[in-house]
């Protein structure tokens, strides 16, 4: 038996360390503005989800295929205005409180965009007497 050194691999840097050349900060890009397909999908999802209803009820009672509500949910459809107003129907609002909410939608979005923190109101008015 042979005494033999232990096998040790020896690191032999290419490159002498040196410090990276200054870069400039990477910009972080501003937040984009949603789509109105999604802010529309947003709403009907969360008007869906606080009537307890299930996404094939609200599509038959609109008469419009399960995946595709689906789709038009998730903003991966540009849903028609017929349909939108079948679906806002379906959950009993008209299309203009679709509109309106998607519209308070897009103004929460822009007001987290600026840094002002506002109260959700789900759509919903509220008055305070003073």
């Amino acid at each position: 038996m042979t005494n033999q050194a232990p096998n040790h691999a020896r690191v032999i840097p290419l490159r002498p360390h040196e410090p990276a050349p200054h870069l400039p900060e990477p910009q972080v890009p501003a937040p984009k503005e949603p789509l109105w397909r999604d802010l529309v999908g947003d709403v009907l999802r969360q008007e869906r989800l606080a009537q307890e209803r299930t996404l094939k009820d609200v599509a038959d009672a609109a008469r419009i295929s399960m995946p595709y509500l689906s789709e038009v949910e998730r903003g991966r459809k540009e849903a028609s205005s017929e349909v939108l107003a079948a679906a806002a129907h379906a959950l009993g609002l008209d299309l203009g409180d679709l509109l309106s909410l998607a519209r308070d939608e897009l103004g929460r979005h822009r007001n987290r965009r600026q840094g002002r923190v506002t109260s959700p109101s789900n759509g919903r008015l509220s008055l305070v007497a003073a």
